[in-house]
């Protein structure tokens, strides 16, 4: 008595494609999702330079300690802090969007 596995094998092989094709998709979404982050770099890279010694570009960033400290240091220094995000904003810049998402995004990197 020889069982035929004909309808399994083909079902099998159905659902790995199935799974094979939603991975490559979950795959490409995450990559435009993790590409969008380029308005983020601009924006934040800007800001530091214009008014960063608010430290608005570490709220945009969701560095809220950060920020908070950024503020206190320009308020202490009478605005001479005001040349640390300045120098932030250039490294912003200069950076390519993956290194700046990887960075400031992923690695959670606060200063510098």
């Amino acid at each position: 008595m020889e069982e035929q596995n004909t309808g399994y094998d083909s079902t099998k092989s159905n659902f790995e494609e199935q799974a094979k094709k939603s991975a490559n998709e979950f795959t490409e979404s995450w990559n435009q999702a993790t590409h969008g982050q380029e308005n983020k770099k601009i924006l934040a890279g800007v800001l530091a330079i214009v008014i960063g010694s608010l430290g608005i570009h570490k709220f945009i960033l969701g560095y809220t300690k950060e920020g908070i400290i950024q503020l206190v240091i320009t308020f202490v220094t009478c605005g001479i802090g005001g040349i640390i995000p300045l120098i932030e904003g250039i490294i912003y810049l200069t950076k390519t969007d993956e290194e700046f998402y990887q960075t400031y995004q992923v690695g959670r990197k606060g200063w510098f």
